[in-house]
């Protein structure tokens, strides 16, 4: 039986209320339908993995595009999908507002809007700016009647600012303004992470974790409600795709190929997905 949108927002949000959980990021609807398969609770969609799996480098993909993805990605499983909606496609707090829209329609639980500009000279959004358009993007889920999940990013670790007081500034501010969880990509020591979360507390904190990183106890451990991997789960099957054909060009063998999912057992889980 189909899950509902307001069945899937409902476990979304009661996700966050206590432990920690992992919100794994498929790059299309078989690792998506692979996820569920496996018994992860909820899902995020990876700008960087969607936009490599057609053929586009990240924050090069458009709206409409994106938009389709997360349509596909929400009606393919019954669990909930976050949408990483980068910068909300607009500048101005009125354009992100109309995508964010836009983008509930698609059936998501839950979405996220960055305070990154794009622009390596000017890399955040002025304060007062990056405020109004979680403010935005909060006003427009709330006349849409969706109940999804907002989140509130502050990226100035990713765009080499690793000033912490100015993400907790930021990510209090967004909290504030309306976001239900906060994020801070790049934050990665156990001071930084305890730091954010009581800064934050009682909203849920989403923490990224590469494959050097915490565990989701010790995470858990430090308060983290979220785990997400970005576009790792994407680069780990790019980097098996990448082996195999690099081998075929290069030496006219086929030992990479060996190392395959099997055939049959990706059958027998769309089968029955």
């Amino acid at each position: 039986m189909t899950v509902s949108t307001a069945d899937k927002r409902a476990t979304f949000r009661k996700l966050h209320e206590r432990g920690c959980f992992v919100l794994p990021n498929p790059f299309d609807v078989g690792s998506a339908k692979a996820l569920q398969h496996l018994g992860f609770k909820a899902i995020a969609s990876t700008s960087a993995g969607f936009a490599w799996s057609i053929g586009k480098a990240d924050n090069r993909v458009t709206v409409d595009e994106v938009l389709a993805h997360l349509a596909a990605l929400a009606a393919g499983v019954d669990i909930p999908v976050n949408a990483d909606f980068e910068g909300g496609f607009a500048h101005e707090p009125e354009g992100v507002a109309a995508n964010v829209t836009r983008a509930v329609a698609t059936g998501i639980a839950g979405l996220s809007i960055e305070d990154s500009t794009g622009d390596k000279a000017n890399p955040l959004y002025a304060r007062e700016l990056a405020i109004a358009r979680i403010v935005a993007a909060r006003r427009a889920i709330d006349a849409a009647g969706g109940d999804v999940l907002l989140t509130g990013r502050c990226e100035a670790y990713l765009w080499g600012q690793p000033d912490l007081k100015l993400v907790i500034d930021r990510l209090t501010a967004y909290a504030e303004a309306g976001a239900d969880c906060l994020y801070a990509p790049g934050i990665k020591t156990r001071e930084e992470i305890e730091a954010v979360v009581k800064a934050v507390a009682p909203k849920p904190v989403n923490l990224l974790i590469g494959a050097s990183g915490l565990s989701r106890e010790q995470a858990e451990a430090l308060g983290v409600r979220r785990i997400s991997v970005g576009g790792s789960l994407a680069r780990v099957a790019w980097a098996g795709f990448m082996r195999a054909a690099r081998e075929m060009a290069e030496q006219g063998t086929f030992a990479e190929l060996a190392g395959g999912y099997g055939g049959g057992e990706l059958n027998k889980l769309f089968g029955s997905s």
